[in-house]
């Protein structure tokens, strides 16, 4: 065979966090404040639940859309936090993650040719699931000076004859950015004038610390074109448990089921379990974690204050993305020699795009002696690049 494996997968650059991952695992005495993982266990009581589940041998699958009552709860939960209501029997699916949701969403509402809005800096997989869909990534760079939002005009001059859908990442992945419900109002009008989906990426809206999230899909008229994406990983710590969900209308869900029956079949059984536990008893736990997580936040602040080092206040998730463009090295080369010299590993900016690029993705997901630890490593290393 000549042309063995497909082209459109030979064209993905690889992830460039994972790349960096590959030298950090080879070093000793390294802090790590690069993986997106918040540092805590998963609570006991949620443990526990899926722990049970094993001894009374619920190890079967569940129906393609998730257990009926894990479903139940997702419908109370996002009612209470976004007032709006999705029937647990049509318009809600439990996926494998969050990733999986962003996957099969797309692959449900886009054709060959088709053009999504990507606004980065964000997430890493959404412009290779674009790609595997058939779709065209179109890119948005946002702003440094404009906190990283999405602004009106720049939605507008990036909408074209073959655009249908665009993404809303926020709180955003890497930059602790957020979008306000007056950013949203603008951002709703346009994308209904133009008549788009949105898929919105809300899978740190627990993590917020100026006021509480504020979801697209709660304004008038958006739940009909929203896919709506959240999930256990970030909130509750459950990473590993690989438990997400999508609420959207019967249509939509319809579609994304088919994709999913056939790739996934369900969600880990386990982990539903633990899921229906988690979103019915872990509201303490979010509000435990969430108060740590901004103690911390608020301390790499001031950090960078005393530094004399650029970076806005991110007000939701758990990242700071310092600029570094003083230093006139690319996000990349900062970070390899702040890894080589100081043995400290954070995400170069341009990983999540072109426009991170001369930025640092630093995760505060971490223990504060760590935070303490880097960030001195961090000053002493600086002070040398200024002479």
């Amino acid at each position: 065979m000549t042309k063995p494996l497909s082209e459109s997968v030979i064209n993905i650059k690889p992830s460039g966090i994972r790349k960096f991952f590959d030298i950090v695992s080879e070093m000793e005495d390294v802090i790590s404040l690069g993986v997106g993982e918040p540092d805590f266990d998963t609570p006991w009581h949620i443990r526990d639940e899926g722990i049970y589940a094993l001894e009374k041998g619920k190890t079967f699958y569940t129906s393609n859309t998730g257990l009926k009552e894990l479903k139940a709860q997702i419908q109370n939960k996002v009612y209470k936090t976004r007032g709006v209501d999705y029937n647990p029997k049509n318009e809600i699916i439990v996926t494998v993650g969050g990733s999986e949701a962003i996957d099969i969403g797309l692959r449900a509402i886009v054709n060959k040719g088709d053009e999504v809005i990507i606004p980065e800096p964000s997430y890493v997989s959404y412009v290779p699931c674009t790609v595997l869909s058939g779709a065209k990534p179109v890119i948005i760079n946002l702003r440094g000076e404009n906190e990283f939002r999405l602004k009106p005009e720049e939605l507008i001059n990036a909408i074209g004859k073959n655009t249908k859908a665009l993404i809303l990442p926020y709180p955003n992945n890497p930059t602790g950015a957020i979008m306000e419900k007056s950013d949203l109002e603008k951002i709703s009008k346009i994308i209904k004038d133009n008549d788009l989906y949105i898929m919105s990426d809300e899978i740190y809206s627990e993590l917020t610390y100026k006021e509480k999230h504020f979801s697209i899909v709660s304004l008038p008229d958006m739940k009909e074109r929203t896919i709506l994406i959240d999930g256990f990983s970030k909130a509750y710590a459950m990473t590993g448990w690989r438990l997400g969900y999508a609420c959207a209308n019967k249509e939509i869900i319809k579609q994304m089921t088919k994709i999913h029956q056939f790739a996934i079949m369900c969600a880990p059984t386990t982990s539903q379990y633990a899921g229906v536990e988690a979103l019915k008893n872990g509201d303490k736990d979010i509000e435990i974690m969430r108060n740590s997580y901004n103690q911390r936040r608020r301390y790499l602040l001031d950090a960078f204050k005393k530094m004399n080092l650029e970076c806005f206040e991110p007000y939701g998730a758990f990242y700071v993305f310092p600029c570094i463009k003083e230093f006139n090295m690319t996000s990349e080369e900062f970070a390899n020699r702040f890894l080589e010299e100081e043995h400290v590993a954070a995400i170069p900016g341009n990983a999540f795009g072109e426009s991170g690029e001369g930025y640092l993705r630093i995760s505060y997901a971490y223990s504060l002696d760590n935070l303490k630890e880097a960030m001195k490593r961090l000053d002493r290393f600086i002070k040398k690049l200024r002479g």
